[in-house]
């Protein structure tokens, strides 16, 4: 009895001894192997997996740092200079631009747009540019293809393109871009620019009818299985069809015919929607049981970028490694006038990208990314969004938070103006909040807008979450675009005050609107049932429950119910794409600096549900329409101002939308990262930022110190606990002893 329980004690110690060897050996929650972080590869964090990496169809922030790494449009924007200036990229000079008179002839660039029937763009491809190796370019000895007729049973178990055998790469060609744009109109793959390039591009709305019209012959007398995601159709081979628009004048020179005078379209250059796709990967994802195995475009993407994606496990990791075939770009030698006390212009002319390799670890709560960036296993903490180094930057403001440890380890925080905003929608299709049936439901709708946008009080919102880091906004039209200062005051929420200054409207002008709606006191006055919207918001994680909380206050003012449904990032595109929504939550950063890049979002032809663009209220209004249709081809002149401030009346009018607040835009970099200048307008900022990974190496190991004292201190703790219990013990078996002596001596 005795012995078994001294040893189940000493076996407590051992146990307890092991476990606080492994919690003071070393930190726990590294989110990468040790031994990577001595290498030269940069770390960071997304919150949510990205939806389509396909450069066709990819247009969401989450998903740009992926993109913009392995893609490469003809155009970029130069990392340094402010404003924002468009370089070449794959060009070997900026495009040539000639416009077209009806007839064909010439017409000088003072030629008035009305009078522009075409506008010319001529691309001329730097040669010598390949890309990254992929199987969909291996060929055999005798020059054939070898993957581009396989059967299923032949890549089963292969979960990469790199687990095929043989790689392989061409050169770049101007055949690739001719195609991307054919692939715009590719009815298997819904491309959020294809709306609007369709009436843009010459020719492209007539071929996007022609491929669909072909594509539905190729679906005759299949089920419905059989066309559907892991079904099969033959290859659609876009070189088979012609588009008038686009036309390959030799192996690296393409024209590209414009409807009118469009001086924006250089900035669709710059995007991905324009990356050149080979056709030999399109033929080898198009191949029967590739979607099943996830071997596809939106997962694998396939470039000339510095960089290419080779490993995407979902909600876990995704990593970039350096593209071996890549040219290297030189590091850009001006920028700003304080780039170069900020230590930006150091590499002015080292070959990039300087990183090898780029490791993204998934993370769904804040407080996990705040952590582990102050650890310094983040170098940045999260790619593609600003927010993190804003909120930094509030916290040492403020002296909370970890406020003492960004200071003392030296993290660099720089911010600039986001030109982008947060805003709520109006679906223009509801019944309720749209724009209605009959004129007086037109009438009615637009009241209860009008009263929400009263009540929606976007100061106190920025007070409370954006610490007064964001501006609220009067139109789409944000600070930093060329007509914002027409859009200064809403006089539907607004009221002007003598000192030039304005004020919201009281909460009794949004009631009495909401009665003029047919809602008194929040009821619908024909029925008296209260009246009840759905909220559609993409919040992730117990940490956005305040700012529901804020939105049911907004509603709340008119005694207005709202059931919240809040879903992933992922399914909540697909609601808007169906225009199941009714009221929603949603941001827009600016593809390019102009105002046409906003104005759009309420532009008829772009509306979400019926054209797959990016109007996501799927507003429209005819005299909007054709203002837009004449100011998106004009420069910067007074005419121009003039029409967007109409535009900006009808809007505000009308109210589709409640138009949010701009936020800053701050980036995160510890001290061992270089050329960290952050920019919502430049997304290829990876192969410009440089590690230091032998000084992250020894500021980690120091700011994660083992703690040896609790191997001391916690087992003479315990010993103390427990040395009375085991006296009494020893009482208790040596009375129980003596006790059996005695009996024995009596039955004796």
């Amino acid at each position: 009895m005795f012995r078994m329980q001294s040893f189940s004690l000493l076996r407590m110690f051992g146990y307890f001894f092991v476990l606080v060897l492994a919690g003071c050996g070393g930190v726990s929650n590294e989110p990468v192997p040790k031994a990577l972080l001595a290498e030269n590869v940069l770390f960071s964090s997304y919150q949510e997996s990205p939806k389509y990496l396909d450069s066709t169809s990819s247009y969401s922030n989450n998903e740009t740092p992926w993109t913009y790494a392995v893609y490469e449009p003809p155009l970029k924007y130069h990392y340094l200079k402010r404003p924002y200036e468009l370089i070449p990229r794959t060009l070997t000079e900026m495009p040539s631009v000639k416009f077209l008179s009806k007839d064909g002839k010439t017409l000088s660039v003072q030629t008035p747009a009305e009078q522009i029937a075409e506008s010319v763009f001529e691309l001329k491809i730097e040669k010598g540019i390949l890309y990254q190796p992929h199987p969909a370019f291996a060929k055999s000895e005798k020059g054939e293809y070898r993957y581009l007729t396989l059967k299923e049973s032949e890549f089963e178990g292969k979960r990469r393109p790199y687990d095929f055998e043989h790689m392989g790469t061409r050169e770049l060609l101007a055949e690739d871009y001719a195609y991307a744009i054919k692939r715009l109109a590719n009815p298997r793959i819904k491309s959020p620019s294809y709306g609007f390039l369709s009436e843009k591009i010459v020719g492209l709305g007539d071929y996007g009818k022609l491929i669909k019209g072909f594509n539905e012959k190729l679906k005759e007398g299949k089920s419905a299985r059989e066309v559907g995601p892991f079904g099969h159709l033959p290859w659609l081979d876009f070189r088979e069809h012609v588009l008038s628009g686009v036309e390959v004048i030799d192996s690296h020179t393409l024209r590209i015919r414009v409807v009118g005078k469009y001086p924006q379209f250089k900035y669709w250059l710059a995007m991905t929607f324009f990356a050149p796709i080979p056709w030999e990967v399109d033929a080898f994802y198009s191949q029967a049981g590739m979607a099943r195995q996830n071997l596809n475009s939106d997962t694998w993407p396939v470039g000339t970028g510095p960089y290419m994606l080779t490993e995407y496990i979902p909600n876990a990791r995704m990593e970039l490694v350096r593209n071996p075939n890549y040219r290297g770009v030189p590091y850009p030698c001006e920028g700003e006038a304080s780039d170069k006390e900020k230590g930006l212009l150091k590499d002015c002319g080292q070959k990039t990208p300087f990183v090898d390799k780029v490791v993204s670890v998934i993370e769904k709560e804040e407080t996990a990314v705040v952590t582990k960036f102050i650890q310094g296993y983040y170098d940045i903490p999260k790619l593609e969004r600003g927010e993190p180094g804003i909120g930094y930057q509030v916290s040492i403001q403020d002296g909370t938070g970890r406020a003492k440890e960004l200071l003392d380890r030296k993290i660099q925080l720089p911010s600039t103006i986001q030109v982008g905003f947060w805003h709520f929608g109006f679906n223009w299709l509801d019944p309720v909040v749209g724009l209605g049936k009959t004129p007086e439901d037109r009438i009615r709708n637009k009241k209860l807008r009008q009263a929400l946008a009263i009540a929606f009080d976007f100061e106190e919102y920025v007070s409370i979450f954006e610490d007064d880091r964001a501006k609220v906004n009067h139109s789409v039209v944000v600070p930093g675009l060329f007509g914002n200062d027409l859009s200064k005051n809403n006089p539907v929420v607004y009221d002007q005050m003598p000192d030039d200054k304005f004020k919201r409207k009281s909460i009794e002008v949004a009631q009495k609107l909401l009665a003029e709606a047919g809602y008194p006191n929040g009821r619908d006055f024909k029925t008296g049932q209260p009246l009840i919207l759905n909220y559609d918001a993409q919040g992730v994680g117990p940490g956005y429950k305040a700012r529901l909380d804020w939105v049911s206050k907004q509603f709340a003012k008119l005694n207005i119910q709202i059931e919240i449904r809040n879903t992933d990032y992922n399914r909540f595109q697909d609601k808007m794409r169906k225009g199941s929504a009714q009221f929603f939550f949603w941001g827009w950063l600016a593809d390019y600096p102009d105002p046409e890049n906003f104005l759009f979002l309420l532009y008829g032809p772009n509306s979400k549900a019926k054209f797959d663009g990016e109007n996501a209220s799927n507003f429209t209004h005819p005299e909007y329409d054709q203002l837009f249709d004449r100011m998106k081809d004009l420069e910067d002149t007074p005419e121009r101002a003039a029409m967007i401030g109409r535009m900006v009346a009808i809007m505000q009018d009308e109210m589709p939308m409640l138009f949010g607040w701009s936020e800053e835009f701050g980036g995160a970099y510890h001290q061992w990262v270089g050329n960290g200048k952050p920019s919502n307008i430049i997304r290829d900022s990876l192969p410009y930022l440089r590690i230091d990974a032998p000084l992250r190496t020894r500021k980690i190991k120091e700011w994660n110190q083992a703690i040896w004292w609790p191997l001391v201190v916690l087992p003479m703790i315990l010993l103390a606990i427990s040395w009375p219990a085991w006296k009494a013990l020893r009482r208790r078996q040596s009375q129980r002893a003596v006790q059996a002596t005695v009996q024995s001596q009596r039955d004796r």
